[in-house]
């Protein structure tokens, strides 16, 4: 196989923080897991955010920004949560996080991480669909269940998922939970990278199998970031130790690369990613949840800072890469 080439990266910065829009009651800190969509003159990048908690307890919303193609000049945010949360008792009735969007004909098509509390551990996760009809500002759920749920295999944590078309075949990647563990007297969740596969986009056929091999004893994988170039299929995505990653730069986020030439089989090579976290500022201690796309023939990542995002999400430009 052709050596790949590296994915080297300049002009790094904070292009978005929830900060900048304080008088927003349902943002209040956070901007997680971008993804984009590209429009004539602008790129809208949804995201997800959490409004001040209570009772020391967050929900999730997702929103977007709209950004100039030109000079990622901020243009608008959105005024209201794309997606309201779920009715009582849904699995998506304390947060819709992350959010994913697709344009399919002259609609936009959004698969999404639905949260639920539990009491044993912090939290689960199924996969949702929402459809918009209004070129992506407003979004209406599928239905009030998931499209994408506990199996045998599968028993818990459905989330991240990333959406994709090529040719006539659907692509969801995704994360599923494989174990929780215990740091100290937190149950922190280990979870791996799969696929799921379509004809129409809403029924899913599941892989059954982690994609990415590991590289840590308890590697917990996320964001499965894909995209086709040079004859073949790339994708970055984040990695981290399963404990002690909250506070500890060493076992916290960073980013993987993996390539495959059919979708199904991935080579792993980290070391194509030539992307860590910087000496200062909100990135100085993980680099997390990748997105990559292209605007004017141009490659950019972007990617969230520390404690996954708090601050919000950064930009980088792709530096021509080498052999």
């Amino acid at each position: 196989m052709e050596t790949v080439k590296t994915f080297e990266w300049e002009k790094r910065r904070l292009l978005f923080s929830p900060a900048r829009d304080a008088a927003l009651d349902w943002m209040d800190a956070f901007a997680q897991a971008p993804s984009v969509l590209e429009r004539d003159t602008y790129v809208r990048i949804y995201f997800s955010c959490r409004p001040k908690p209570v009772d020391g307890r967050y929900v999730s919303y997702s929103g977007y920004v709209d950004v100039d193609k030109q000079d990622f000049r901020i243009l608008r945010v959105s005024e209201r949560p794309v997606l309201e949360l779920g009715a009582r008792g849904t699995f998506d009735e304390f947060g819709v996080y992350p959010f994913s969007a697709i344009d399919v004909g002259d609609e936009v098509h959004a698969y999404y991480g639905g949260w639920t509390r539990t009491v044993s551990v912090p939290f689960n996760v199924n996969i949702g669909k929402a459809v918009s009809r209004d070129g992506g500002q407003t979004f209406e759920r599928v239905g009030p269940g998931p499209i994408l749920s506990y199996t045998l295999d599968e028993p818990f944590i459905l989330s991240g998922p990333k959406i994709r078309r090529f040719g006539d075949v659907w692509y969801l990647f995704y994360i599923a939970g494989r174990e929780w563990i215990l740091d100290g007297a937190r149950p922190e969740p280990v979870y791996k990278i799969r696929l799921a596969t379509s004809t129409d986009g809403v029924t899913w056929e599941k892989q059954h199998r982690d994609l990415i091999d590991s590289v840590l004893p308890d590697e917990a994988q996320a964001s499965p970031d894909v995209f086709f170039e040079d004859g073949r299929y790339h994708m970055f995505f984040c990695y981290r130790d399963a404990t002690d990653y909250r506070k500890n730069p060493e076992r916290t986020y960073r980013l993987g690369y993996a390539s495959s030439p059919d979708l199904l089989h991935w080579t792993r090579d980290d070391a194509v990613m030539k992307f860590t976290r910087a000496e200062a500022g909100f990135d100085d201690e993980m680099v997390a949840y990748p997105h990559t796309f292209t605007v004017n023939g141009k490659r950019y990542l972007l990617y969230l800072g520390n404690e996954v995002g708090r601050a919000g999400f950064g930009i980088a430009e792709r530096k021509e890469g080498t052999t």
